[in-house]
């Protein structure tokens, strides 16, 4: 069973595009045929956390996501998820694009 996270999609790398990024051999292989999905974890942050985090100089958590569905930058996803051996990689089984 997997864990929920949700995230703002910050950047898209889509299948064709795998050889273009220098990524650990791992992770491409884990991506072949797939989507990769760098996160912010927790979504899409209001204003007012912008702030916050900007004056307590908090950084962003950022999470990858390979995934089967595409989504766009600057979109918000929910995902079923499964950590990988990776450190903050996570395999979806399902993605919902959530509706702004």
């Amino acid at each position: 069973m997997g864990e929920q996270l949700v995230g703002e999609v910050v950047h898209v790398v889509s299948p064709e595009d795998l050889d273009d990024y220098d990524l650990e051999p791992e992770l491409e292989t884990m991506a072949t045929d797939r989507y990769v999905l760098v996160c912010r974890k927790g979504g899409a942050p209001s204003w007012i956390e912008k702030l916050r985090m900007f004056f307590l100089r908090e950084p962003i958590e950022a999470v990858t996501v390979v995934a089967e569905t595409a989504a766009s930058e600057g979109e918000e996803i929910t995902a079923t998820v499964v950590e990988t051996d990776l450190a903050g990689v996570y395999e979806a089984t399902h993605l919902e694009r959530v509706d702004a």
